[in-house]
């Protein structure tokens, strides 16, 4: 059920932010044969973004690029284990002459992460192994009901304390949830940011990390509550809407929809070098007119909200 809802969730998505000239692009979606990992599905994608007036990007972001603009999204869906981006450096995760989430015009800019997905409650202990963690790291439980999210992105109807599924009887999720809650699902991610720029680094890296921790709650709290959408759905029955889906979207965003090949099952059509991850959910540009988020408790605080450069 999460991997169906998974795939759902992340194709109505990114339709739902694309407009013309902004948006997700699907270039490619097709089968792949790893012979670790075995058969799985290696997606493409472009994420394009403006920096002109009416840009949803920041301000410090619209100072430093250019008008136009987008970031490449590679990803190898191995269920339960994925992988977005190839890896930049030789090490523990190998050769790699690419890197996920390239920028059309910052060469330096990277982003890598590792998934895996399993049916308990994030008390996984050392699920990737100490030998894939590089430098420092930060282990974040994140709570997709009582973590908080950009007030421009809360919609009531998608409040997991809120909402109660007609189909399932899942939902509203109350104070400690993740303890008490059947069926569950965790989604284990590590995840590298690098933007090698003398005086940049570190404050840029933070700032990437804080917009992935959103888009991950964004994402993971809308896949819970359109569940009534999605649950029930076959593979071929998703697949086939995440086809008509991207086509949807390519063309609203004003490019030619390319002949996007989704299917679970079959030869590869294209032979890829790298692991694989499904497809990550995108970035998520200001969604219109959001209600703002009841005020009942605190709650927790994610990364600072902007970024300041010199």
């Amino acid at each position: 059920q999460y991997r169906v809802g998974q795939l759902y969730t992340i194709s109505k998505h990114s339709h739902q932010e694309s407009e013309k000239g902004e948006g997700v692009e699907v270039v490619k979606n097709e089968p792949h044969e790893d012979p670790v990992h075995g058969p799985g599905q290696f997606t493409e994608k472009r994420v394009h973004l403006s920096s002109g007036p009416h840009s949803k990007l920041p301000s410090w972001a619209r100072a430093v690029t250019p008008r136009i603009f987008y970031i490449t999204e590679k990803a190898w869906n191995y269920y339960p284990y994925t992988i977005t981006g190839e890896p930049r450096d030789r090490g523990p995760w190998g050769p790699a002459d690419s890197h996920s989430l390239q920028c059309s015009f910052l060469p330096k800019f990277s982003i890598y992460i590792e998934t895996k997905y399993e049916d308990n409650c994030g008390d996984s202990e050392n699920i990737f192994h100490s030998d894939k963690i590089l430098g420092d790291h930060e282990v974040s439980f994140l709570d997709i009901a009582f973590d908080e999210i950009p007030e421009r992105y809360y919609r009531s109807l998608e409040d997991p304390r809120f909402f109660s599924s007609a189909k399932t009887g899942r939902g509203p999720l109350r104070e400690g949830w993740r303890q008490h809650t059947k069926p569950i699902m965790c989604s284990y991610k590590l995840v590298s940011v690098k933007f090698e720029v003398w005086g940049l680094q570190t404050r840029v890296e933070q700032f990437v990390h804080k917009v992935i921790r959103d888009i991950l709650l964004i994402g993971h709290r809308q896949a819970f509550a359109w569940v009534d959408e999605w649950c029930g759905m076959t593979m071929e029955e998703v697949r086939r809407y995440e086809q008509e889906t991207q086509e949807a979207t390519n063309e609203l965003i004003g490019l030619v929809a390319p002949a996007i090949s989704v299917s679970e099952v079959g030869q590869p059509t294209a032979t890829h070098s790298a692991p694989a991850s499904a497809p990550s959910t995108p970035l998520s540009d200001e969604a219109p007119e959001f209600l703002a988020p009841p005020k009942s408790r605190p709650r927790k605080k994610s990364a600072p909200e902007t970024l300041t450069l010199p």
